[in-house]
């Protein structure tokens, strides 16, 4: 076979170069045909569409025909020409063909429909299929617009441990890590577990959050984002919760609690738009086969300004709602840590736009969060996105040393590795805020998926950690 320079399928349907021998590689979603003449639909995983190949039957044997079925990859050599069939600019009219990797007949996708469930069962194959592809190529492009526009904004990508022996969340939800023979583990003359031979020398564990170690950046850096790995070890099967996830959390030195949801916004709007501009085609094929509501949804987001609403006066709203007879699984209080139900009310019938949610009860957030003056509420804010509910959280973080130290105390939490974290308190504190997006819960919203399961590659999930 004559050695040609591979152009991408998604180079070829773009700029036609007519008339030129191109060679295309990929692997073979369909053959059908006549005696005379086959077409294979060839895809190489660089756009949504297929490439098209005419295959003149006279210039080829049936015996190498035969090992051309669904998932074969093949390499093609052939005339690039305007196609005369509806639904493609362009062609190739085959002269050479070579089978680089056949595919017998068990191959599970063939071309049908397949459940998301079944696709979990062979998800070392699922991206070959047009929506997972389409899913994965919006994942890379989310990543690039979240390191762009940090980028953009003078923002420095700073890495957290994965390996951690923090633990403001509680030991309960963290997978521990070991390197100890867990046959024959030492005790303490009190009976617990001894680490002082463990690797560490100490018990540790994968990281739930980078943002503590993001907090100590900002303070040197002034703006800082993480983008990586987290772990919560939640016994959790709901569509909305993974063991293995990715985190963004940026952390902004001198910024209030304006500040923090002007920056959560205009980053929101940034990712859509980036999507909206980057994925047109896989946004135009998930809108018709996932959710036909998808690319509306997309753009109400970037031309909608977001509600700005205390808890108090959604929980107002909520309760008024209950009174005309809106019925709730959860029950509705000042006080409540607000359901997924009662958020996406707020979002999708109430108001119909995103809202951030901001000042909550300080009892249903976390220590390190800044307080307000009337002691009971503190600067937290969450945005509420419709469909998803909670996409981001965040808050003003609390400089003050003698605040925190007592929030620390009253809440009883573990603090005895993590002196460093109050020192930043004790050495040039300074106002900052930040916040954590949950990178699936916006691909969940951009893709139109209803599984957060189904827009990571290899889902970690209780008793699942297949490939």
């Amino acid at each position: 076979m004559e050695q040609i320079k591979r152009t991408r399928i998604a180079d070829l349907l773009k700029a036609p170069a007519f008339g030129t021998t191109v060679n295309a590689k990929g692997w073979v979603r369909t053959r059908r045909g006549n005696k005379n003449v086959n077409f294979i639909a060839l895809n190489d995983g660089s756009t949504i569409h297929n490439l098209q190949i005419v295959v003149d039957l006279s210039n080829f044997s049936e015996d190498m025909l035969k090992d051309i079925t669904t998932g074969a990859c093949i390499s093609v050599n052939g005339l690039l020409v305007e196609s005369v069939g509806s639904g493609q600019a362009a062609e190739v009219q085959a002269k050479e063909i070579e089978i680089l990797g056949g595919c017998d007949n068990t191959y599970p996708l063939q071309k049908k429909g397949h459940s998301m469930e079944f696709l979990r069962d062979v998800a070392h194959l699922r991206p070959r299929t047009n929506t997972f592809g389409a899913v994965f190529r919006i994942r890379h492009n989310m990543a690039m617009a979240i390191h762009t526009f940090f980028h953009e904004k003078g923002f420095y990508y700073f890495h957290t441990p994965i390996i951690t022996a923090s633990d403001c969340e509680g030991a309960g939800q963290m997978f521990q890590v070991t390197t100890m023979n867990l046959y024959d583990l030492k005790k303490t003359e009190t009976g617990s577990i001894d680490y002082s031979g463990d690797f560490f020398g100490k018990q540790t564990s994968l990281t739930v959050s980078g943002q503590l170690e993001g907090e100590l950046a900002a303070t040197a850096l002034g703006a800082i984002y993480t983008f990586g790995p987290t772990f919560r070890a939640e016994n959790s099967n709901t569509p909305r919760h993974l063991a293995e996830f990715w985190m963004v959390e940026p952390e902004v030195a001198f910024a209030d609690l304006d500040e923090l949801t002007a920056l959560e916004e205009e980053f929101i709007k940034y990712c859509v738009k980036w999507a909206l501009d980057n994925c047109a085609d896989d946004l135009a094929f998930l809108n018709k086969m996932i959710d036909p509501g998808l690319i509306e949804r997309l753009q109400g987001v970037i031309s909608t300004d977001f509600v700005r609403l205390p808890y108090t006066e959604g929980v107002r709203i909520l309760e008024e709602a209950v009174k005309n007879g809106r019925k709730f699984e959860f029950p509705v209080y000042w006080g409540a840590d607000l359901a997924s139900e009662h958020e996406r009310y707020l979002v999708e019938e109430h108001f119909k736009k995103p809202v951030i949610m901001v000042d909550y009860p300080k009892e249903i957030k976390a220590f390190y969060m800044k307080q307000n003056a009337d002691g009971k509420t503190v600067q937290g804010t969450d945005v509420l996105f419709p469909q998803i509910g909670e996409i981001i959280g965040g808050s003003v973080r609390e400089e003050n040393y003698d605040k925190l130290k007592a929030r620390i105390d009253e809440l009883h939490v573990p603090m005895k590795d993590m002196w460093w974290y109050l020192d930043t308190r004790r050495y040039g504190t300074c106002p900052h805020a930040g916040f954590g997006l949950g990178f699936e819960r916006l691909l969940l919203f951009v893709t139109g998926m209803q599984n957060i399961r189904d827009v990571i590659p290899f889902p970690r999930t209780p008793n699942n950690a297949a490939f």
